[in-house]
């Protein structure tokens, strides 16, 4: 696997964002004590009438936020994605969601990248939760590029999306040659005939480490980056199920209702394929770092790499 990235994709979030509402005063930035977090010191100072800091106060956050987006601002209401699918979800509902404003929620720090501070912190629940709200959409970048390019989108979006970003630098997917990112399509990072690996998010490296693995032991498998988890790109994995005939997921989060959810509801109604769903077991996890909760739940390139030739040798 390539080194991390110097910069998180949290960097590369709040830098592009700075940026886009340099050039737009329409763009707002939203936090609760928490702009360090976020890394938002940059856009509070250069652009402080376009910044609000509410204090711990996350439910009353989402309901400005919401009044913001409804009087014309394109405002992103930004914070640890724990709080921002917990703490205030009544008000994300009723008053975002409810009333379509134009509020991109922007949840850092995602999945288990505050591991060590327990599960009061993790967030393995949040792409359920943001799949069962009507009218809000829902990215996972997978690095540093991918991340740049969906901020861009996002700062000319008009409607509610939940952005989820990690904590650490990662390693790059992409580089500027090959970076792309349109809003409900899946990119294809590896094209093959025996298995598919569909991965969202910081384990989207892992897919792609692991394909490469397979290659190795004779196997030829494709990977796409779903970044977009709602509205998922159906038709492409469905072209893929019947191209490859079984499926693997993999995702920072519960394997209930994320990614793999979500590709075994469409796969029951529309193609029958085996599956296999690669994530967080149905438990409260202990504390400990990102790599060691990884490690805790099989998301390493070894692991997937183990379960695809099972599963392949199971379905064929």
């Amino acid at each position: 696997m390539k080194p991390p990235n110097k910069l998180s994709c949290r960097h590369a979030f709040t830098q592009t964002l700075t940026e886009e509402a340099a050039r737009d005063n329409r763009i707002y930035a939203v936090t609760t004590d928490a702009r360090g977090s976020v890394t938002l010191n940059d856009f509070a100072n250069q652009l402080p009438d376009q910044f609000f800091e509410l204090g711990i106060a996350e439910q009353n956050a989402a309901g400005v936020s919401a009044g913001l987006g409804l009087s014309g601002k394109n405002t992103f209401l930004c914070g640890p994605a724990c709080f921002h699918s917990a703490r205030n979800v009544e008000q994300i509902k009723n008053d975002i969601a409810y009333s379509n404003a134009n509020v991109k929620i922007v949840g850092v720090s995602g999945g288990v990248s505050y591991g060590a501070l327990g599960s009061t912190h993790h967030s393995l629940h949040d792409i359920a939760l943001y799949r069962s709200i009507p009218n809000i959409s829902i990215i996972l970048p997978a690095d540093f590029e991918e991340t740049v390019l969906a901020t861009k989108f996002l700062a000319e979006h008009d409607r509610p999306v939940y952005m989820r970003l990690g904590r650490s630098p990662v390693p790059d997917v992409y580089d500027g040659n090959t970076r792309q990112f349109i809003f409900g399509k899946a990119n294809i990072l590896k094209d093959g005939s025996d298995c598919t690996i569909v991965a969202t998010g910081e384990t989207v490296a892992y897919a792609v480490q692991a394909a490469e693995l397979l290659k190795e032991e004779g196997f030829t498998t494709a990977v796409l980056d779903v970044h977009t988890i709602k509205p998922l790109d159906e038709e492409k994995i469905l072209e893929f199920a019947e191209k490859t005939g079984c499926i693997i997921s993999v995702e920072e989060h519960s394997i209930y209702g994320g990614l793999g959810g979500a590709i075994s509801e469409l796969l029951a109604c529309r193609k029958p394929t085996p599956m296999k769903i690669i994530g967080f077991q149905d438990e409260f996890l202990p504390a400990g770092n990102s790599k060691e909760l990884f490690l805790y739940a099989g998301i390493t390139a070894e692991h997937i790499t183990k379960q695809t030739i099972d599963l392949i040798k199971t379905s064929k």
